[in-house]
């Protein structure tokens, strides 16, 4: 079983930055696939970025040149640093710990980017 606590979320101005959290227990975190997921109302979750447990990383075409997947497994913690933040980037964001057959999921944290 693997818990995980998303922080940082919040409200920015577009152009602004911000930097998401997600602390996960267990020891077992290194052989997890870690990602990032959002999902605005009416639409699918989708998955904005990932990272191996080998620190290969993933975006979607989106949030490229702007959004960076990070890790630490001596911390159990995955950080997504969102620069250049859109409107279209508002979104509940989740953290998401995969390793198959199973997956994990964070409560989401809202990041909403307005004027």
């Amino acid at each position: 079983q693997v818990q995980l606590v998303e922080s940082g979320g919040g409200l920015v101005q577009p152009g602004g930055s911000l930097r998401l959290s997600c602390a996960a227990s267990g020891s077992t975190f290194s052989m997890y696939v870690m990602g990032w997921y959002r999902q605005t109302p009416g639409k699918q979750r989708e998955l904005v970025a990932s990272i191996s447990s080998g620190g290969s990383t993933n975006y979607v075409d989106s949030v490229k040149g702007r959004f960076t997947i990070s890790r630490d497994n001596a911390k159990n913690t995955v950080v997504l640093q969102m620069n250049s933040l859109k409107p279209e980037d508002t979104a509940v964001y989740y953290c998401n710990a995969r390793y198959f057959p199973r997956q994990f999921w964070g409560q989401g944290t809202q990041v909403t980017v307005s004027s």
